[in-house]
């Protein structure tokens, strides 16, 4: 009968881990081998608020990763595995992974899950060498802004010498009018 708490348990956990694979748009898998608890605190924090790094068992998380229909993760599932799920900016969980990993060189990248695709460490490196969701719209509103600068003034210039015009005009209708009288 103590069984059956057990098992149960392992389901409850295969499916919560199901659940954050499938609603993460990246999940991160790191060996953790050597770590104190408190640099795997430093390194939550350093992961910031939107990405949550848990230990899991590698059965069960394997088959958490099958269940959520991803494939090419099972040779990662070796030695012991912790996983960020990132539920924000990708880009900036696996800078915050490479980051540590420079100081901490016990933290190793195995890989991951990108929009439900497997990628190899190196490309979680990859997409740590990005530029963050935030810096790319504002270099792209950045660019959008000068360009809509330089149409207003282009739409601008046709008025104002319009109202230059208008304003020439209007002196020399005042001034023709003044040397008649």
């Amino acid at each position: 009968m103590a069984d059956k708490p057990v098992r149960s348990d392992k389901a409850t956990a295969v499916a919560e881990l199901t659940d954050d694979f499938r609603n993460s748009p990246a999940t991160l898998l790191t060996e953790y081998r050597g770590l104190t608890v408190a640099q795997l605190t430093e390194l939550r924090r350093a992961l910031g608020r939107e990405t949550r790094y848990s230990v899991a068992k590698n059965t069960l998380a394997k088959r958490a990763a099958t269940d959520a229909g991803i494939a090419g993760l099972d040779e990662l599932f070796s030695g012991p595995t912790a996983l960020a799920f990132v539920s924000g900016d990708p880009v900036e969980a696996a800078k915050g992974l490479r980051d540590f990993a420079k100081t901490h060189p016990l933290l190793v990248i195995k890989g991951g899950v990108f929009e439900g695709k497997a990628i190899s460490a190196d490309e979680v490196k990859k997409i740590a060498d990005l530029e963050s969701r935030e810096v790319l719209l504002a270099k792209l509103a950045g660019a959008m802004k000068g360009n809509l600068s330089k149409a207003a003034a282009l739409f601008q210039a046709p008025l104002s010498k319009t109202a230059r015009l208008a304003a020439a005009l209007q002196d020399k209708r005042a001034q023709t009018e003044g040397g008649e009288g």
